[in-house]
């Protein structure tokens, strides 16, 4: 039986990192009785141990609830019982009356953009939660206008009204003046406490429409893919909402965009583990078990359609574009095999990301990689350490650069290393991004030279309730990933928000730089910086090195080359092992010929060592090399 489309509500929630999002959400899930109270943890829908430690949400993940609204999801009362004006085409509520709400936990960073816009595109409403104590920042603007974009209802919500920093008044009106709304009508929740939780989800369903159908569908259907994840037994498990038609196990279907064919070998809802059904219809979200064990094959915002009698693809889907790389090499050469593995099972569960095999002659054999941003590049690596056991060593994050050669020949470089010297290059292209900040009035002073430093172009700032400012800029993206985030934070007092959004391309002046250490230079280290900070980053490189670089058994040099020189060098002295003992006995006294004889000796066998031997660059040195402050 499918389900009534007037008793589904579909929505997620839009909010800044850190705003309140998955607490609610778990308060949610307590309240409609979803989730049993004992078996309740905190961030529940974050089901990876990397969204916990962060306290971010990375993956996607959809829950249906049921809920009565007015009397309450026992009858015993609790509800509103009193039904205020109602959207235009939202059908009358009724007491005690079941509905069910989908919600789509969406990520709230900056990188996973994308994803955000396609399970936007499979819901009616969002709510926008905006923290109490730290007010709207600029990613909440961001997912706001998405939603906007979408034609959504959108609901808005203060978070954290419990908290003694709360500035509920002060943040209402910046919200009522951001939506041009009546104050009065802002909600408020504590996703602590739970309190106005309840009274929110009967907003959620007065004020958010149904689903429709589009059209009477027979013997095809049309269904959304927002994510998807990889079972090792039952292949890759897409997540849908369905637009028009029922789709049961057992079904031929296809991949609109790559043309896969597939038998749907279980479909269900989600609560929020997967919970097999029958069938899944319009209006509804769910999955759909597809048996498919090849990479590549499902991405975001793809179609499923029956493959006997195609509907056309839902519009709006496009390929996401890597914007960071950076070279991912095994720390032991004979691990290459097992990272290979990796990469492939992790793209069966993540298509944003890319490789390719390539070669370093001092890395040996291992993968260019390309990722959404730097966010991604961290989350990918760190799951390669924790779900395979690899040891990696990834080389500094990149951009794409075009470069146009002497002989007139453009190249697109992905690798810092693959840099062609100065000498034959007329001019370099490097894309930029469209940024908006916003800050306490009070950091305009300090923000400003920062920017500078940074090569922005500040368009306008403008004030933006409480005191703070909204700043428009355009800045080269390489800036944007030179520690930029932490530099913004730190000078701001950890009140300013970033958000961005990838832009053109402009021309660039910057050079390579190599590290060399022991005359040798190592891949992992090259990187390109701007010409005008040439000197800088070379004394900072070779510096941040020498601090974390363990001393050897003989003396070597660490430098920094740009331009056909050496910008700035230090040395490392070896371990001082200059010892006057025959086995466990002191040479000691005597004529001191003897002294001077075994301190020459060992000075040559030094010299024998440094001429055949490697300097051991462990691998938390080319953690903290990546990171900037270690």
């Amino acid at each position: 039986m499918e389900m009534d489309l007037k008793n589904i509500r579909n929505f997620s929630i839009i909010a800044h990192i850190d705003h309140g999002k998955s607490t609610l959400a778990d308060r949610m899930l307590e309240i409609t009785g979803t989730i049993e109270k004992r078996k309740m943890k905190e961030q529940f829908l974050d089901s990876m141990d990397l969204e916990r430690e962060r306290g971010i949400t990375i993956k996607m993940q959809p829950v249906r609830m049921e809920f009565s609204p007015l009397l309450g999801k026992d009858g015993s009362g609790g509800g509103n019982l009193k039904e205020p004006p109602r959207l235009s085409g939202t059908p009358p509520l009724k007491g005690g009356e079941k509905y069910v709400l989908n919600l789509i936990d969406t990520p709230g960073h900056i990188d996973f953009s994308y994803e955000v816009s396609r399970a936007l595109k499979a819901v009616e409403g969002s709510i926008l939660l905006v923290d109490a104590t730290q007010g709207v920042q600029a990613q909440t603007l961001t997912t706001l206008e998405m939603a906007r974009e979408s034609g959504l209802v959108i609901i808005p919500v203060l978070s954290k009204i419990d908290s003694p920093l709360a500035r509920v008044d002060e943040v209402r009106m910046e919200v009522a003046v951001l939506l041009d709304i009546d104050p009065d009508t802002i909600l408020e929740v504590s996703g602590k406490t739970g309190e106005g939780v309840e009274n929110l989800l009967t907003e959620i369903i007065k004020k958010i429409p149904p689903p429709k159908k589009y059209e009477e569908v027979k013997d095809s259907a049309q269904a959304l893919v927002f994510d998807f994840k990889y079972d090792s037994h039952r292949g890759v498990i897409v997540y849908v909402r369905v637009f028009d038609g029922l789709i049961k196990k057992g079904d031929s279907l296809l991949f609109s965009v790559s043309g896969e064919k597939f038998i749907s070998l279980e479909v269900g809802t989600f609560s929020p583990e997967e919970n097999p059904k029958a069938r899944i219809s319009t209006g509804e979200i769910g999955y759909i078990v597809t048996g498919i064990k090849k990479p590549g094959i499902a991405s975001v915002g793809d179609t499923i359609t029956f493959s006997k009698k195609p509907l056309p693809a839902l519009p709006g889907y496009m390929n996401p574009k890597p914007v960071v790389w950076a070279s991912i090499y095994p720390e032991d050469a004979d691990d290459f095999p097992n990272l290979k593995l990796a990469l492939s099972r992790l793209r069966l569960s993540d298509s944003a990301f890319s490789y390719e095999e390539e070669s370093s002659g001092t890395l040996g054999k291992g993968f260019r990689s390309g990722f959404l941003g730097m966010l991604h590049l961290e989350i990918i690596t760190e799951r390669l350490r924790r779900e395979f056991g690899l040891h990696l060593v990834v080389t500094m994050p990149s951009i794409t650069y075009k470069v146009l050669l002497r002989n007139n020949k453009e190249q697109i470089i992905y690798s810092p290393h693959f840099f062609p010297e100065d000498s034959q290059i007329i001019k370099i292209y490097e894309p930029w991004v469209t940024v908006k900040i916003i800050a306490p009035q009070i950091y305009a002073s300090v923000l400003m030279p920062f920017l500078f430093d940074h090569e922005a172009e500040v368009h306008n700032t403008e004030n933006f309730g409480d005191n703070r400012s909204a700043i428009a800029l355009d800045m080269p993206l390489r800036e944007l990933m030179r520690n930029f985030f932490d530099d913004l934070k730190s000078i701001t007092s950890g009140y300013g928000s970033i958000s961005y959004e990838i832009g053109e391309y402009r021309t660039a002046d910057v050079v390579r730089l190599d590290i060399l250490v022991a005359d040798e230079p190592v891949v992992a280290f090259c990187r390109i910086v701007s010409r005008r900070r040439i000197e800088e980053e070379a004394r900072s490189q070779v510096e941040k090195l020498k601090s974390a670089i363990p001393r050897q058994q003989f003396p070597f040099k660490i430098q920094a080359k740009a331009l056909g020189r050496i910008i700035a060098s230090e040395s490392v002295s070896a371990f001082r092992k200059d010892v006057l003992m025959h086995g466990s006995k002191v040479v000691g006294g005597g004529d001191v010929s003897r002294k001077k004889k075994l301190l020459e000796k060992q000075k040559k066998g030094k010299a024998r060592l440094k001429e055949n031997a490697k300097v051991n660059i462990t691998q938390d040195v080319f953690l903290k090399m990546m990171r900037s402050n270690d």
